[in-house]
């Protein structure tokens, strides 16, 4: 298992404030040291920032590229990986959603979000469209369909979630949490195992365990004393490889993954992360996004794991839609009833659910993917059965959806 992250939450202020950079820089390489010490890797680390509006303000929305540019310096210089820009929301104007495609293209290192759906506005019809209208502009940043890597729609998440794009901060004082990589956990518990029973107890203590040295951990960080410890996300995230490979976790029960089961298998892993004991925040829960996994990717082009079959896995599991590869000419029309249906689901099921839609550059469905990104597994474009919405549903209502 590895720390994929510690992330850092905080506000920045509106001009730049460098200073709370340099303070997050020194809290983060401290807990990095620390949490070194402890015998974990620590991939990177990462910084998230309030919703845009709280940035930004009544400031004219366009020098949103320039800050996000003297962010990724800022956080260059005092040694963080990553940075998350903050959210665009449904109650901002369409100028906050239509930044982003910019912020994206002129920075290498910086994320942003769209929230489509929560709580509070319900499901946004025109959130969702403009939301569309992003994933189709920063599909063609690159040749290689990147750009989509580094912007999520979001459905009922809240802050404090350590990964991104989904990393935003709501205000207030500075706070942290650490996501796993840990799929490899799953995937020793259930090597071998006897039975089910047995299969559940062993991930429920390795997790257990790895949660427990996480939190002695943080208490032993210097700067935590003045930086509240949000929790872990304990999400059994993959890496393309069969040792760290939640889809080969999953088969070693019995299923191959996109069979009939599979819903099943999802259910057993996530209501297994749930009887562990630790100090919760964000999704916690099963990964599983096709492009990070190799099994996953295998078994979407092959045909068994389609877009169908994880919208299915979610209402059990996940954060949704997660690095999916689809057609290059995709059209706005033809996202905006994908998300819909990611939205609809994180409402009424009451769970935090993402979009990491990727259409990929001059392919079609059922082309060959190649990618020059370790932490990428090849693949083949999956096919979608989404068409334009219609009459009501195509209008820019927002709607409420009481939890189940």
């Amino acid at each position: 298992m590895k720390i994929r992250s510690i992330t850092y939450f905080t506000e920045t202020g509106f001009p730049f404030d460098d200073s709370r950079i340099a303070q997050a820089g020194k809290f983060l390489g401290e807990a990095k040291k620390t949490f070194q010490g402890e015998g974990f890797e620590v991939q990177t680390t990462r910084l998230a920032l309030q919703p845009l509006a709280k940035t930004f303000g009544s400031a004219p929305i366009k020098e949103a590229v320039k800050y996000a540019q003297d962010l990724e310096a800022a956080c260059f210089v005092h040694g963080i990986d990553y940075a998350s820009l903050g959210v665009a929301r449904p109650d901002d104007p369409a100028s906050y959603y239509e930044i982003i495609p910019e912020i994206i293209r002129n920075t290498g290192n910086v994320f942003a979000a769209g929230v489509i759906a929560s709580p509070l506005n319900g499901v946004s019809l025109e959130a969702i469209r403009r939301t569309a209208k992003i994933i189709q502009r920063c599909s063609t940043i690159s040749e290689d369909g990147l750009g989509n890597l580094r912007f999520a729609a979001l459905a009922n998440v809240e802050p404090g979630v350590p990964f991104l794009p989904a990393a935003y901060h709501e205000g207030g004082s500075p706070v942290f949490s650490v996501a796993t990589e840990s799929a490899d956990l799953a995937v020793a518990a259930f090597a071998g195992a006897s039975s089910l029973a047995a299969a559940r107890e062993r991930l429920v203590n390795s997790i257990h365990e790895a949660a427990k040295r996480i939190h002695n951990a943080t208490r032993k960080i210097g700067g935590a004393r003045g930086v509240r410890f949000a929790g872990i996300d304990f999400s059994l995230a993959p890496f393309p490889k069969n040792e760290a490979s939640i889809g080969h976790a999953i088969e070693s029960l019995g299923v191959e993954v996109g069979a009939h089961g599979t819903l099943a298998a999802a259910a057993f892993i996530t209501d297994s992360i749930r009887r562990a004991k630790f100090q919760a925040v964000g999704f916690s829960g099963l990964f599983m996004p096709l492009l990070e996994d190799n099994v996953l990717a295998s078994r979407g082009a092959e045909g068994l794991l389609t877009v169908n079959d994880l919208l299915l896995y979610s209402a059990v599991c996940g954060t949704g839609l997660d690095t999916i590869p689809l057609a290059g000419d995709i059209s706005v029309e033809e996202i905006a009833p994908i998300l819909l249906d990611v939205a609809a689901l994180a409402l009424r099921l009451g769970k935090p659910l993402t979009a990491r839609l990727m259409p990929m550059p001059n392919k079609k469905a059922g082309d060959e993917i190649k990618f020059n990104f370790p932490f990428f597994a090849n693949g083949r474009v999956l096919s979608h059965k989404a068409r334009p919405l219609q009459n009501v549903l195509g209008g820019n209502e927002s709607f409420e959806l009481d939890r189940r």
